[in-house]
């Protein structure tokens, strides 16, 4: 779960020509309430022809908001991911021209992403790399299917005004269940050196995945638990995506709302133009407050996370 960090984000329902939002809902302790997906934090495609490719300027908030603590390497076989010098090229491709079309800017305001994703930091997403290509472009493009262990922006699925960032942990066909935090995937145990886990307890749910649930879920959540359960173990139906936040425990994810729909999402994190050690309040307040300008224009030196700049966001691949 941003070209110039003097212009901050609105949520895009209150002003869709300037940013959008991504944001999770937290569930609060021991009640059974649905969340509310407008509280805190946390597209495209190419015609066959040339155009100028730029940085959108709107910038969107990034981030999905932590779920509430008591709610609960192999290279790939199929396909090489691109290289170093292929995502730098495009990096650079991106920020020199000019249409809004290919890259938007985003901030992360939680941490259900952490520690892959800070709060404040500030991404560039490639709207292109999972755009679909036609037949004569997807030979020219860098054009890419979605693997398991990408990290993924889409159109969160219970609104899609709203933007959540996440980690494909399943792809079509593929089954999966926790067990005491544990993920397996297809009958094996994953090894996953980005996840991390900040609370020390089991939650019945949460972490013993599929089961029955210990808080109020969103319909698409109790569909794949009736639908799409086999032997223990979730199944991600076709042109559905199972997607989870590294901050295992403090994230609300596709255990809590289902699946995340192949037309929903918009593109990977590309890269960290900035990151700035700044509170979730002032990065999830829809208006620019005087306070946060002020707090830049003072700390920007000391608060900058200066060894983050300029920093390749990279899958993993998840076997």
């Amino acid at each position: 779960m941003q070209t110039s960090p003097a212009n901050r984000a609105k949520r895009p329902e209150r002003d869709p020509t300037r940013q959008g939002q991504i944001a999770e809902n937290r569930r609060q302790p021991g009640t059974r309430q649905w969340p509310s997906p407008n509280r805190d934090a946390m597209e495209s495609r190419v015609a066959f022809r040339i155009q100028w490719v730029a940085v959108n300027s709107d910038k969107a908030v990034v981030a999905d908001k932590q779920a509430d603590a008591d709610s609960g390497s192999k290279s790939r076989v199929t396909e090489a991911p691109r290289g170093f010098i292929a995502e730098w090229t495009v990096t650079i491709i991106l920020l020199l021209f000019g249409t809004t079309t290919l890259v938007q800017a985003f901030v992360i305001p939680t941490g259900s992403m952490e520690d892959t994703l800070l709060v404040g930091d500030h991404l560039l997403v490639d709207k292109l790399a999972f755009a679909p290509g036609g037949s004569v472009m997807k030979h020219v493009m860098p054009y890419e299917d979605v693997h398991r262990g990408d990290i993924i922006v889409f159109r969160y699925p219970i609104d899609i005004k709203q933007t959540f960032v996440k980690r494909v942990m399943g792809v079509a066909g593929d089954r999966i269940r926790l067990e005491n935090k544990r993920v397996f995937l297809n009958g094996h145990e994953l090894n996953e050196p980005y996840v991390v886990h900040k609370l020390d307890y089991i939650d019945s749910y949460r972490d013993n995945f599929p089961a029955d649930p210990n808080t109020m879920i969103y319909p698409p959540a109790q569909v794949m638990l009736d639908k799409n359960v086999v032997h223990g173990e979730v199944v991600v139906p076709p042109g559905f995506f199972f997607a989870m936040g590294d901050n295992r425990d403090q994230s609300l994810d596709s255990r809590y709302w289902g699946f995340v729909p192949r037309e929903n999402i918009i593109g990977k994190p590309l890269i960290i133009y900035w990151s700035y050690d700044a509170s979730t309040e002032e990065l999830s307040n829809p208006a620019v407050t005087i306070s946060h300008l002020f707090d830049i224009a003072t700390h920007f030196a000391t608060k900058t996370r200066w060894k983050r700049t300029l920093e390749l966001i990279h899958s993993y691949p998840v076997q």
